[in-house]
């Protein structure tokens, strides 16, 4: 009996943006049976291809009649939909990656999973790339603002990981490094608003995870006019589907994003 050749997967249900736009960036957008109805990246897929889920919960009875053979999911925010799929006897790969590393090894993963690992070594030397021109740009600022990310607002939570090493990159020094390394949101809480007040960001950047940035609800919190970011009108937002997801989008237009803005900023204290 000969040995079969392998049988990579053909309809593949992504639970989450990254693992879609890397797929797309891939030219392997065919492959995709189903989306999060979170899916921004690319514009393409929310027109193109079937919603099945939201973050935390999803229509496992669509996913099934879908037929995948393969569903990619992310962390154990999504644990209860992986069991009642793994309990259909759906094949699913959950990454699990926090920092930018892990994301560039994520794109090698998902494309080994398919059979085409040189497009997925491909995909991964070009940001690569990108990140070292973003470094090496921020490597001749002259200086460096302390830079407070916002996650959420009620309660506070600061930046994930990725986050935290993409404002540095850029050019910044994350307020709350000590934080970063906290995969739960829970763990990056800010217990009390004096906290932001003491460590005095010169940037505030805002990503409401989803949620319309309130520039004055921000400002106008009880003593953060004391704040250098606040007093400077250095309070800025990026979407959080340009760096709240930790694949290209993070590494691209997220990270091009706040080196912009660390560079003016920069720039402006030589005046």
């Amino acid at each position: 009996m000969p040995i079969p050749a392998p049988q990579w997967p053909q309809r593949i249900i992504c639970l989450t943006e990254e693992t879609t736009e890397a797929l797309y960036l891939m030219g392997e957008e065919d492959r995709i049976v189903g989306v999060s109805a979170y899916t921004v990246r690319p514009e393409r897929a929310k027109r193109e291809k079937p919603k099945v889920s939201a973050f935390v919960n999803a229509r496992i009875e669509k996913i099934m009649d879908l037929k995948p053979d393969l569903v990619l999911a992310f962390s154990d925010i999504q644990a209860d939909i992986v069991r009642d799929l793994v309990k259909q006897g759906v094949d699913v790969h959950c990454f699990n990656h926090r920092t930018l590393s892990d994301t560039l090894q994520m794109i090698r993963t998902l494309s080994a999973l398919i059979g085409e690992p040189q497009k997925g070594e491909k995909l991964v030397q070009e940001l690569t790339q990108g990140l070292a021109e973003i470094k090496a740009s921020a490597d001749s600022l002259t200086h460096k603002p302390r830079v407070y990310f916002e996650e959420w607002f009620d309660p506070l939570i600061t930046g994930i990981t990725w986050v935290s090493e993409l404002v540095e990159l850029a050019g910044g020094i994350d307020c709350y490094q000590e934080f970063a390394k906290e995969s739960l949101a829970k763990n990056r809480i800010i217990e009390h608003p004096e906290q932001v007040i003491e460590k005095q960001p010169d940037i505030i950047i805002a990503s409401w995870c989803g949620r319309r940035f309130q520039k004055d609800k921000l400002t106008q919190r009880e003593g953060w006019q004391n704040i250098p970011a606040i007093q400077n009108d250095e309070v800025y937002e990026i979407n959080s589907s340009d760096i709240l997801q930790p694949g290209p989008a993070a590494l691209t237009d997220g990270v091009k994003q706040l080196h912009h803005i660390i560079k003016d900023w920069s720039e402006r204290q030589e005046r």
